[in-house]
């Protein structure tokens, strides 16, 4: 494990973190962590760190299905063959684990271990993971930079008449062409249906003249991204210029207010209070933004409530947005990463 931890800068911080709660081991079983702590990503495997007076060990939990695969992309950590994860049984009296484990298996693991006493870890697991490697802010980098030419490609091949759905399917067939497939389910909203934050794409056909608001991603090399992008009505009303310019302003602003040391609720609080003084508070009803990686939601949470602390190498949404219920809705997202004295904009289309 020394060995492992020399290379490996996140689980040397790992081990730092558990023996700060005094934690004999630590579970991690979600995708996501997985992948960041070793590089590789498992359909169904849990990683256990342990330590103890002799030293520190690492071992791999998975089912036949997975070993092999196991054996030949992490040679240097102990691979343990069981039949469901649910059979491990946790080193110590103090166990870490995460919340996104299922009831039912921490209670297994509880039989196999009733010494052992299980903690949350999933906050430490979820800062280990917010602040990106250089290998990673690489592959993010590529991943939006494709995002924004699938968004200028697909927006030329609409026409009047398509369907949200026929839209958005011209963009997941473009990110099956040119990545690895959607990094979640497109949005596109015509008109009105851009007033639901978390529109499903439907029927609904675009005549060329109203509003569309697309939200996409692309997965790439294994990692997310994320963009929000508006096709501006051809008539613009007063009420949808005035809504756009100030969800712009709020975009644009919080970008500028980004630097390490600015807490989540404080970055926040400069576009939410944009949009409150312009009169539509109540309209900007989610948080400013969220981390994006190996999941397209992961921290940091750029929220109201968080007072988390921005840091160089995360990488995180800025997508301020107004809803009016049955009338319109406007979002601006941008894919942010922080830097020794402010942001890098990754999302390079217009907007």
């Amino acid at each position: 494990m020394e060995k492992m931890a020399e290379k490996n800068s996140r689980l040397s911080a790992l081990l730092l973190k558990a023996s700060e709660r005094n934690l004999d081991s630590v579970l991690v079983s979600s995708p996501s962590a997985l992948r960041a702590l070793t590089g590789v990503d498992c359909g169904e495997a849990v990683l256990e760190v342990s330590r103890n007076s002799r030293g520190s060990s690492v071992s791999i939990y998975t089912d036949f299905r997975y070993v092999s695969t196991l054996h030949r992309t992490l040679p240097d950590i102990k691979v343990r063959n069981v039949r469901n994860i649910s059979q491990i049984k946790p080193h110590g009296k103090m166990v870490g684990c995460e919340m996104s484990v299922p009831y039912g298996i921490v209670l297994k693991w509880q039989k196999n271990s009733p010494a052992s006493e299980f903690v949350d870890f999933s906050a430490e697991l979820q800062q280990l993971q917010a602040v990106k490697t250089e290998d990673e802010i690489s592959r993010l980098r590529a991943a939006e930079e494709l995002t924004c030419e699938i968004w200028e490609e697909a927006r030329r091949k609409f026409r009047p008449g398509m369907t949200e759905l026929e839209m958005a399917r011209i963009i997941r067939i473009l990110m099956l062409e040119k990545g690895e497939g959607e990094a979640f389910d497109t949005i596109v909203c015509v008109g009105a249906n851009a007033a639901e934050c978390h529109h499903v794409p439907d029927n609904t056909p675009w005549n060329g003249r109203d509003g569309v608001l697309v939200d996409m991603g692309v997965k790439l090399n294994g990692v997310a991204s994320d963009l929000t992008r508006n096709i501006l009505p051809k008539r613009l009303s007063r009420l949808y210029r005035t809504v756009y310019s100030t969800v712009l302003e709020a975009n644009l602003k919080a970008i500028e207010a980004v630097r390490p040391g600015i807490t989540c609720k404080a970055l926040d609080k400069v576009a939410r209070d944009i949009i409150k003084k312009a009169g539509f508070g109540n309209a900007f009803g989610h948080s400013l933004g969220h981390g994006v990686g190996y999941e397209v939601h992961e921290s940091p949470f750029v929220s109201k409530r968080s007072s988390q602390v921005l840091e160089k190498g995360m990488v995180f949404t800025i997508e301020p947005g107004i809803y009016l219920e049955g009338n319109l809705g406007v979002r601006i997202e941008d894919l942010v990463l922080v830097t020794d004295t402010g942001c890098e904009v990754l999302s390079r289309s217009a907007k």
